[in-house]
């Protein structure tokens, strides 16, 4: 009996050891796939980053999200915009940008089955022109942009809104080089049909940082802009890049960026808007919902004391609306004190 009780035992303690090991074997090979997954993503993250410029692009510019969807964008009526003209400006080789013109209000009538040189004539008419750049995501077929549109064709205004390189039905890549050079381009098509017609900038987030930029570089050609509406707008040193899921990587070893860099190093997404507001000499009229949850309202009003002390507050202006309003990022065209402000900022140009 005592024989039989020392074997169950030492059978019982074979099992338990057994089973330890079992235990042991499956943490270890559990700890061993761990690792390995762990080299994997060490591994793959450099070129997972390398490969990620296109994506990069995206979250700046989001050029290929198309908003509104499914539309045509040669015909601006189906918006109700029926005293305007689609056409398409050759910013440089290989670059054709799609832009709506539309005439004032006034002359719908007489717009009404107009060709495109009709169109370019009446930029002569003396009337104010405004060239309309707009953000990083849609075409000009926005809600948002056809009400300005409408807002400052009702004042008795010409409007040109452009889509960038990439943009809406506008061939290329957007960069930040390019898409200077397209709003340059689209001034001085402008300015060589225009005559003595003031021609004025609205920029609105992304498109404040295009407008300031092409502002700049008209002054480095000695021509200072009739005048800059930045509605929106950003300050890159306060605004951060776009987050990317691997960054971590590099802030972790440092080092491997000189072998795998950053794909925002070439990207060169910099907008430098607070240095370009110390530059410009146009009269500056600053636009900003006190609720827009994209770009918040102190970063513009810092950009606006850059700017006063630049110039003064006589060639500066500043308008906030309330955050009760509801507005937020896209919504000031809504506003019915809208035209009175615009009225009042061109006349003393």
């Amino acid at each position: 009996m005592r024989q039989r009780t020392h074997k169950k035992e030492v059978s019982t303690s074979a099992q338990k050891t057994a089973q330890v090991q079992r235990k042991h074997e499956n943490e270890s090979r559990w700890m061993k796939r761990c690792l390995f997954a762990l080299f994997v993503i060490l591994l793959l993250a450099p070129f997972t980053l390398i490969m990620s410029r296109e994506l990069f692009q995206h979250l700046v510019y989001k050029h290929r999200i198309k908003v509104p969807f499914f539309v045509d964008l040669n015909q601006p009526v189906d918006f109700s915009l029926n005293h305007t003209i689609n056409m398409y400006l050759k910013s440089e080789e290989g670059i054709s940008l799609g832009v709506w013109h539309t005439v004032p209000e006034s002359h719908w009538r007489e717009a009404q089955g107009k060709d495109l040189a009709w169109y370019q004539r009446t930029l002569s008419d003396g009337n104010p022109v405004f060239i309309y750049l707009h953000g990083n995501t849609g075409t000009r077929a926005a809600t948002h942009r056809v009400g300005v549109a409408k807002v400052l064709s009702a004042l008795g205004y010409h409007v040109l809104v452009p889509d960038y390189r990439g943009f809406g039905d506008s061939s290329g890549e957007p960069t930040e080089v390019g898409l200077t050079t397209d709003a340059l381009h689209v001034y001085n098509w402008v300015k060589e049909r225009s005559g003595s017609s003031l021609v004025v900038f609205w920029g609105h987030s992304l498109g404040t940082g295009v407008s300031t930029n092409t502002a700049v570089k008209l002054i480095e050609q000695g021509i200072v802009l009739d005048g800059v509406i930045l509605e929106g707008t950003f300050n890159m040193r306060n605004e951060k890049l776009p987050f990317h899921v691997f960054s971590w990587y590099y802030w972790n070893f440092p080092g491997w960026g000189y072998f795998f860099p950053e794909p925002w190093a070439e990207n060169k997404v910099v907008f430098p808007t607070e240095e370009n507001v110390k530059k410009m000499k146009s009269p500056l009229l600053f636009l900003h919902a006190e609720d827009d949850p994209i770009v918040l309202i102190h970063s513009a009003q810092q950009l606006y004391n850059v700017a006063v002390s630049a110039q003064n507050a006589e060639r500066v202006k500043f308008v906030s609306f309330e955050g009760s309003l509801g507005y937020l990022h896209n919504g000031l065209y809504k506003d019915p004190r809208l035209p009175d402000i615009i009225k009042k900022f061109v006349l003393t140009l």
